[in-house]
């Protein structure tokens, strides 16, 4: 890989990690349309770690609080009805799933789930699903003519229920094209939470997840799998443009809904198929050898 690829993938990476459009399908796409070789789950993940780390700092408030409240909660029985430390405790819950059908679907991961067609379909259907969630999340903010507004959710209402939930949809994004924050807002929505209560516990939940397949990734780089240095700088440039994307994208949704993400995904999977379908592309298109 050479230092110009990484810096575009990095730069991929940082702009659509926490927009609902899925990174890992964008990184599998950009080396396709480049003639590049596929830079591959390991890469992903590792550049993730920069992604992760922005995610860290932009919310550091609210993350030192619940940490220190979740550790208070161990040894203090009075502390365990604290809402920061049952997020702490959700959180954990809500990196069961992914945790384990990460480990146990590792070789699809890295093989047949980069499929092109697979990538092209989930961009489509994911895309839907952020639609019908974004239209229903509408209709409550705004309401009917005769009816009454219902009043959505917040984090303070989120159950171990709703967090084992949150957790199996960003499971589904270990598929490239789902994406991580458009499945767990999808279901975020389609549960009664609000747009920004959301994505908040999106990104929270995301960090176990992202930070422990970044680390067990990192022996591939060791055995020679990922180059160190380019994939070093892409993860650099993901963490600054990344955290840039998270402060514009927390002020975007308190005021405007999902759609155009959705057109964006629907039309992205539909060029995709034709471009499959008329040979312009393969469906394995930059797949390393390896």
């Amino acid at each position: 890989m050479s230092w110009f690829e990484s810096f575009i993938l990095g730069l991929v990476q940082g702009l659509t990690e926490f927009l609902p459009i899925s990174s890992s399908a964008h990184l599998r796409l950009t080396a396709a349309f480049a003639g590049w070789e596929d830079p591959g789950a390991a890469f992903t993940a590792i550049t993730q770690i920069g992604t992760e780390t922005a995610v860290l700092i932009y919310f550091r408030k609210d993350i030192g609080r619940i940490v220190l409240a979740w550790f208070r909660s161990l040894t203090d029985k009075a502390m365990r009805s604290d809402h920061d430390a049952q997020m702490g405790w959700l959180v954990i819950v809500g990196s069961i799933p992914i945790g384990v059908l990460g480990i146990t679907l590792k070789d699809q991961i890295e093989g047949p789930f980069r499929d092109l067609r697979l990538i092209a379909t989930t961009l489509i259907v994911m895309g839907v699903v952020l639609g019908v969630a974004d239209r229903l999340a509408a209709r409550d903010e705004i309401g009917g003519r005769h009816r009454v507004v219902r009043e959505r959710k917040t984090l303070k209402d989120l159950s171990v229920r709703d967090g084992l939930i949150y957790g199996f949809c960003q499971a589904m994004a270990l598929i490239p094209g789902v994406s991580r924050s458009g499945a767990t807002i999808s279901g975020g929505l389609l549960m009664g939470y609000t747009r920004e209560s959301a994505a908040r516990y999106s990104f929270l939940l995301a960090i176990p997840a992202v930070l422990a397949s970044g680390v067990f990734e990192l022996k591939d780089a060791g055995e020679g799998h990922v180059s160190w240095g380019p994939t070093i700088f892409a993860t650099i440039v993901a963490f600054g443009v990344g955290y840039a994307v998270i402060a514009w994208f927390m002020k975007f949704i308190s005021t405007k809904s999902f759609m155009p993400f959705v057109y964006y995904r629907v039309a992205l999977g539909i060029l995709l198929f034709v471009l499959v379908g008329t040979d312009v592309l393969s469906p394995h298109a930059g797949e390393s050898a390896g």
